[in-house]
């Protein structure tokens, strides 16, 4: 009878897509260690603000990366509209991803297993995930998912300046050179736009036990 390696779960997507949430879901369902990705790019995007760099400079950016303080993570500033436009930008330099890359890959190989949400996780820093799921809605959900987020936190964006920012994200992401934003070949595509929280949840199991029983063959 083969052994299964760890269970880990890749789960790759847009910009409020519902990735981290079904993600997140994921690991309390499974019982395994879960990292958002993106926060470590938002971290770095804060730490280039911070630092009154501009988050085009690649050099600035990729130091940022080097000499991340991991007190940033809890910062209240990073979840912000503003911050967001940092971090996808400064994670569109190579030399940021190449920082980053060990922290993801040494999470991604524990040896029980773990689950990981963000853009490049099924491609690049878990390649051998036994389960990749790649999670996307209309840009127009996704607009009024972050609408709502965003307004709950007292920003005063927008409804459509959210929809551009969108657009603008999807862009960027899947326009760079380092690790763009593309859907695994062997990921199963989970499409939330006309899902709730419970049914999108319900359809990432199911598609992750599908993965696993291929596994077993």
């Amino acid at each position: 009878m083969n052994t299964l390696p760890p269970l880990v779960i890749a789960v790759d997507g847009p910009a409020a897509s519902g990735k981290g949430t079904i993600a997140k879901a994921l690991a309390r369902h499974y019982g395994l260690p879960f990292m958002d990705t993106g926060k470590l790019y938002r971290a770095c995007g804060l730490a280039v603000r911070l630092g009154g760099h501009d988050p085009y400079d690649a050099d600035a950016a990729a130091q940022a990366a080097r000499s991340l303080d991991p007190a940033l993570l809890d910062d209240p500033d990073l979840m912000s509209a503003l911050n967001s436009d940092y971090a996808s930008i400064v994670s569109s330099h190579p030399a940021v991803r190449a920082a980053l890359f060990d922290v993801q890959r040494r999470f991604a190989q524990q040896a029980g297993g773990a689950v990981l949400d963000g853009r490049d996780i099924g491609t690049v820093i878990a390649p051998d995930a036994i389960a990749k799921l790649f999670v996307t809605a209309a840009p127009e959900v996704r607009a009024q998912r972050r609408y709502a987020e965003q307004a709950g936190r007292g920003s005063d964006q927008t409804l459509a300046d959210v929809l551009a920012d969108i657009h603008a994200r999807d862009a960027r992401d899947s326009g760079r050179s380092a690790a763009p934003l593309v859907q695994a070949s062997d990921a199963a595509l989970l499409d939330t736009s006309n899902l709730d929280i419970a049914a999108a949840v319900a359809a990432a199991i199911a598609l992750v036990e599908k993965a696993r029983a291929q596994r077993r063959r």
